[in-house]
C-alpha cells in the first residue's frame, strides 16, 4: 500500500554496557535491556520492536484503507503479543495481532476487509514475520471479537 525505497538503512551505535542508540529514518532512540540481564533499562528491547513494527505497518495500511472506504470516525488500538520458543534463540513462535476498534455505527465488514487486506496483501512486516512465526489476527469492535484468522 505504502511505497518504499528499494534499500533501507539503519545506524546503530554502541553507547556502553548493553545500550545502543538506533537511528531510523532520521529518528533516534535507545535500545537496552533490564538490569537483571546486564543493561540499564534505558530503552525498549530489540525483539519487542518487531511487534511494534508489525502493529505500525499493518495499522498504517488499515487506516489508509478505511479512509478510502470513508469509514466514520473510530479509535484503533493494536496489541501484539509474541510467545517465545522453548529453546534459544527464543524466537517468537506464535504472534497474536489484535485490532481493537471503538466507535459508533462502524461497518464490521469494512473493518474486517481492511485488516484482511493488510495482513494478506500489503504489510511487508507481516509477510516477513509470517515466514518465521505463526501469526493469528483478531478484530474486535467495542470489546467484542468480530473476526479472526
Amino acid at each position: 500500500m505504502i511505497k518504499t525505497m528499494a534499500t533501507a538503512k539503519t545506524n546503530v551505535i554502541w553507547k556502553g554496557n548493553l545500550t545502543f542508540e538506533a537511528e531510523v529514518n532520521g529518528f533516534k532512540f535507545l535500545m537496552d535491556t533490564d538490569e537483571s540481564m546486564g543493561g540499564n533499562n534505558r530503552g525498549p528491547r530489540p525483539k519487542p520492536l518487531l511487534l511494534a513494527a508489525l502493529s505500525g505497518c499493518s495499522g498504517m495500511d488499515v487506516a489508509s484503507i478505511l479512509e478510502k472506504m470513508k469509514v466514520p470516525p473510530y479509535q484503533l488500538q493494536i496489541d501484539a503479543e509474541g510467545d517465545n520458543s522453548k529453546n534459544e534463540p527464543y524466537i517468537y513462535e506464535n504472534i497474536r495481532l489484535i485490532f481493537n476498534f471503538t466507535g459508533d455505527d462502524l461497518p464490521k465488514d469494512k473493518l474486517i476487509h481492511a485488516v484482511e487486506l493488510s495482513v494478506t496483501k500489503y504489510c511487508p512486516v507481516f509477510a516477513m514475520l509470517k515466514k518465521a512465526a505463526n501469526i493469528k489476527t483478531f478484530v474486535n469492535l467495542n470489546n467484542e471479537e468480530i473476526w479472526n484468522a
